[in-house]
């Protein structure tokens, strides 16, 4: 699915870049939710069998999550791609003692590898800032080495709901980011020709004594506002103001604000050999993945 590029959803690529180079230092103070989703994706790894022996990690962050893949699978070269180079620089500093992260700057819709050079391409939380989903799964797939495996996942479009309907209940400019819905993230991963793709979804809340901390950590974790659509200079005392009154609606009975986010779970395979005409007319399959049953990279 490919992002309007001129639309008031479409994604200030260059301000989305500078905002994470800015929260380079800072991103570990705000990223629990990005550690925990990271975390969760690694035990899901151990439903298959695989002996990687390249593996690329797809916005890996200040490598809190990629350190934990390297110690995973000790014998794999491992690349660290990220939008910005100060958080590969991060990165790649946290190595595991005699390991090298080898760095990567680039954008997931056009990855710096050769073709079929990886055993197994891991994402967590980067395609919400993706502008065409098309050309990164394209991407992923031919970067993929025959019967490689794909595990990623994203947010879906109840992500922070509370705080996007908090603000349309204040003016008309776009506050919060578009996240795709988990069926439009299956159908792009069907028209990248990846093999057996499986989707799930979980939903989690996060609580915060109000909502100035919830865009602090947003700031923190250069996931702000990075729609073409968004207010041009300084949000006004009065619209803030008026914004935190409408949050009021979701204080819970303990007095803690709720933040939901809708995790979207994602799993497929590089085609071993090209697919039928009509299997290639398969939806995807949308279940847990804790259903699955180890396999092999061989499809075994």
């Amino acid at each position: 699915m490919r992002n309007d590029d001129h639309g008031p959803f479409a994604l200030d690529r260059a301000r989305l870049r500078r905002a994470f180079e800015r929260a380079a230092a800072t991103h570990d103070r705000a990223a629990f939710l990005y550690r925990e989703v990271g975390q969760r994706l690694l035990e899901r790894l151990d439903l298959i069998k695989l002996r990687p022996e390249a593996i690329l990690d797809v916005g890996c962050g200040v490598g809190s999550i990629t350190v934990a893949l390297m110690k995973k699978y000790r014998r794999a070269r491992v690349i660290g791609l990220e939008r910005a180079s100060a958080m590969v620089a991060l990165a790649r500093q946290r190595a595991p003692w005699l390991r090298t992260l080898h760095g990567a700057v680039a954008e997931p819709e056009s990855l710096p590898l050769p073709t079929a050079s990886c055993d197994l391409v891991f994402s967590n939380l980067a395609l919400p800032w993706t502008l065409d989903l098309d050309r990164v799964f394209a991407e992923f797939r031919r970067v993929l080495k025959p019967g490689g495996a794909l595990f990623f996942t994203t947010l879906g479009p109840d992500t922070l709901s509370e705080l996007r309907r908090s603000w349309a209940a204040v003016d008309g400019y776009n506050h919060v980011n578009a996240f795709l819905d988990m069926h439009d993230v299956g159908d792009a991963l069907m028209r990248a020709r990846l093999a057996e793709p499986v989707m799930d979804v979980e939903r989690l809340t996060l609580t915060y004594p109000d909502v100035d901390g919830l865009m602090r950590d947003l700031r923190t974790l250069g996931a702000g506002n990075v729609t073409c659509g968004r207010p041009r200079g300084l949000t006004g005392k009065g619209r803030l103001s008026a914004m935190r009154t409408a949050y009021e609606r979701y204080r819970r009975v303990d007095g803690l604000l709720s933040v939901s986010c809708e995790v979207v779970y994602g799993h497929a395979w590089g085609p071993i050999q090209d697919r039928s005409p009509q299997r290639d007319k398969d939806a995807a399959v949308f279940f847990p993945l804790a259903r699955l049953r180890g396999r092999d990279k061989d499809g075994r």
